[in-house]
């Protein structure tokens, strides 16, 4: 099954989304992340959107060190130069089962909101991958 989740943040902002359940057994993968500017092509944008397993700050520094991190989402545009690209990039598959949040930074200073698309595939885990998955959605956090 595919969950799906859209919106959008303005930079600076984060927002928790809400996955976990009492007994654990639902782990999800990220199957998709994209943004989309609200106004393509209407100004220099450099956003960057991480989805991480525990809550953070808005931040446009990516740390692929950063244990709890699983996705990161780039789109940049120059509106004088008329150019714009986005990246995306999936870690590792990983499979978890507690809430995540999703960041929204603008690397060129701008405070224009921006969308997002994610797209997780929902599986069922056994006992010992759901205690798994707890435990290491659960490094980092306070």
């Amino acid at each position: 099954m595919i969950k799906t989740f859209k919106g959008n943040l303005a930079p600076g902002d984060a927002m928790e989304i809400r996955l976990s359940r009492n007994d654990g057994l639902t782990g999800y993968k990220i199957a998709k992340f994209q943004l989309m500017p609200t106004n393509p092509g209407g100004g220099n944008f450099e956003y960057v959107s991480q989805v991480f397993a525990t809550p953070h700050d808005a931040s446009a520094t990516v740390d692929f060190n950063d244990p709890t991190i699983l996705a990161v989402a780039l789109w940049h545009t120059a509106n004088s130069y008329e150019v714009h690209f986005d990246k995306e990039a999936i870690f590792d598959d990983k499979i978890f089962n507690q809430d995540i949040t999703i960041t929204m930074a603008d690397a060129a200073g701008g405070t224009t909101v921006c969308n997002y698309y994610l797209e997780l595939e929902e599986m069922k885990l056994d006992l010992s991958e759901a205690t798994v998955a707890t435990l290491r959605d659960m490094r980092g956090r306070e």
